[in-house]
């Protein structure tokens, strides 16, 4: 039995979940995007690509994931956007600093940072609200930092600082299990 198109319609039913989660005063910078066919393997090489340049080789590993998937969601945030609540939880005193500390930060970096705290929070509640529906739906799934990183690279998300990518996958033994 062929499951691409129900594949599609859980990972359109995942975007609504992450697009729907709660996200701190209201304000939302959450970016999603569906992957399919030749976009996954565009994202499994870049991981490889990755792997060899960082030597983390979960990349590789995750990498086949990728490739034994029909679907993949990626979810990101604006990571840089702030709320005017001066928290600290960033790490600056104000938000204002925060901000500034952006010129100055690092760019060969997987993750563009700083970050506000609250976004990634909001980020982490988008993924766990779609990953929620895909246990509802009997999706097999699983959360990559490592294909969040190659999506952003990759460009899928432009207005994004940080993403996680769900590859999604329904056969009779989830590919993300034995790993």
């Amino acid at each position: 039995m062929e499951f691409s198109s129900a594949l599609t319609t859980a990972a359109e039913l995942m975007a609504i979940s992450a697009r729907t989660a709660p996200k701190g005063k209201g304000s939302d910078v959450i970016e999603i995007k569906i992957l399919k066919h030749d976009q996954l393997e565009a994202l499994a090489v870049e991981m490889e690509s990755i792997a060899a340049t960082t030597g983390m080789k979960f990349f590789l590993r995750d990498a086949g994931n990728i490739r034994n998937s029909e679907t993949c969601l990626v979810i990101g945030a604006d990571g840089f956007s702030t709320l005017g609540l001066n928290c600290g939880a960033c790490g600056h005193a104000t938000c204002a600093e925060m901000k500034s500390a952006i010129a100055i930060a690092p760019t060969d970096t997987l993750f563009k940072g700083p970050v506000c705290a609250i976004r990634s929070s909001d980020l982490g509640i988008a993924v766990g609200s779609a990953v929620k529906t895909a246990s509802i739906l009997n999706v097999d799934n699983r959360i990559m930092y490592s294909a969040g990183c190659a999506a952003l690279a990759l460009g899928h998300l432009p207005h994004s600082t940080i993403a996680y990518a769900i590859p999604l996958s329904v056969t009779g033994k989830s590919p993300y299990f034995d790993r």
